[in-house]
């Protein structure tokens, strides 16, 4: 089978999952192709049976903003037709999902059809999906697309109260491969070199993220628990943290790593990962800390109950409730027994979100579809 996938680039979400999930499938053999405008970040080396195919954006002076959605469609299609490919999987409505229905209807012209899978992975629902100037774009990509999966049950029910949508949505939920336990001591010792207890967080630093929470958070635990705490990632909010570091004299515990390609190394030397979220559609980010080990700390919202489970691998609490946070932090890293219990927890629920469960359900829907199968597909 011949795999298209389209997909930001990015070390967002979306672009991690999809990224990973186009190697595995080359490990199982399938020949994946990458379309996208710059090589994905995660593909970080060869394999006989991955390639990537850039979209070339060039400027043109007609446009004030250049039509990337139709440049990819246009890719889209050459792809299609130069290298016999069975199966399109677009990672995000907008462009992906959009440019490739209007491939699809080129290649129709050709009596060639291909079948469209759509994963829906948050924002292009809960952000760009309710922007009235988007709305209908987005509704009509996943209508008209041959298969939808959300990464959560709370990513479908956001989809299906934001949309009317006329087909069944499959939830194939977001997985990670749980890697042998990193040998970097070094940056444990620089980090804390008192043996001082390390709290993390990881985001695009935008507001949804509440990264000041983060920081308020830690204030109060430093107060009862000896700790550094570590921010990995950069974006618009980034600024305003570090000035609230300056005011609450935390400089000298908090360190601003900025984007990380070798996160594993990095996530396994800490003790507690915060995720204060406004909102999480799945919480990627949480379920790479709890892989390495890492209890969680997070808000009750969207899809983040469905991963961190309370009490277990980790507590929940309500949005914006600081104190509470930090209640729940000091009691996990005040003991050191607590802790080493909590972090064998956090391994084991990670283990339920393995690769193997999310290229099943996706080959089952692939062949599905190829098969042009008129029952429903189901993936239980």
């Amino acid at each position: 089978m011949k795999i298209g996938i389209l997909l930001y680039p990015t070390f967002g979400g979306s672009g991690v999952v999809a990224t990973e999930l186009g190697k595995e499938l080359a490990n199982r053999g399938y020949e994946v192709h990458f379309i996208s405008y710059s090589i994905p970040a995660r593909l970080d080396r060869f394999h006989k049976n991955i390639f990537f195919h850039e979209v070339a954006v060039t400027s043109y002076p007609l446009f004030d903003y250049i039509p990337y959605e139709t440049i990819l469609a246009s890719k889209i299609v050459d792809i299609v037709l130069s290298q016999n490919l069975d199966i399109l999987h677009a990672h995000y409505a907008i462009p992906h999902a959009s440019a490739a229905l209007m491939a699809k209807s080129i290649l129709l012209e050709e009596g060639i059809h291909i079948p469209l899978v759509t994963t829906l992975h948050g924002t292009d629902i809960t952000l760009v999906g309710r922007n009235l100037t988007y709305k209908p774009v987005v509704a009509y990509s996943i209508n008209h697309s041959d298969a939808i999966t959300t990464v959560s049950e709370s990513l479908k029910k956001d989809t299906l109260a934001t949309f009317k949508i006329n087909k069944e949505i499959h939830v194939v939920p977001n997985f990670i491969e749980i890697l042998p336990p990193s040998s970097l001591k070094s940056f444990k010792e620089l980090i804390a070199p008192n043996n001082e207890r390390i709290l993390v967080h990881t985001s695009n630093f935008r507001k949804v993220k509440r990264v000041d929470d983060v920081v308020l958070t830690f204030h109060l635990v430093r107060e009862k628990v000896p700790s550094k705490l570590v921010l990995i990632g950069d974006g618009p909010e980034r600024d305003a943290v570090e000035a609230l570091c300056r005011n609450l004299k935390l400089c000298d515990h908090v360190v601003f790593l900025g984007k990380q390609d070798a996160i594993h190394d990095l996530l396994s030397q800490c003790d507690l990962f915060l995720l204060p979220s406004e909102t999480e559609s799945f919480g990627l980010a949480a379920l790479e800390a709890m892989a390495n080990g890492v209890p969680v700390v997070s808000s009750n919202t969207g899809g983040i109950p469905e991963i961190n489970k309370e009490g277990y691998s980790g507590y929940l609490l309500p949005v914006g409730d600081i104190e509470a946070m930090a209640n729940k932090s000091i009691a996990i890293l005040e003991n050191d027994q607590i802790l080493a219990k909590f972090k064998t927890q956090a391994l084991e629920q990670a283990k339920l979100f393995s690769p193997q469960n999310a290229i099943n359900a996706y080959c089952k829907i692939y062949n599905h579809l190829l098969n042009k199968e008129t029952a429903p597909c189901t993936l239980s």
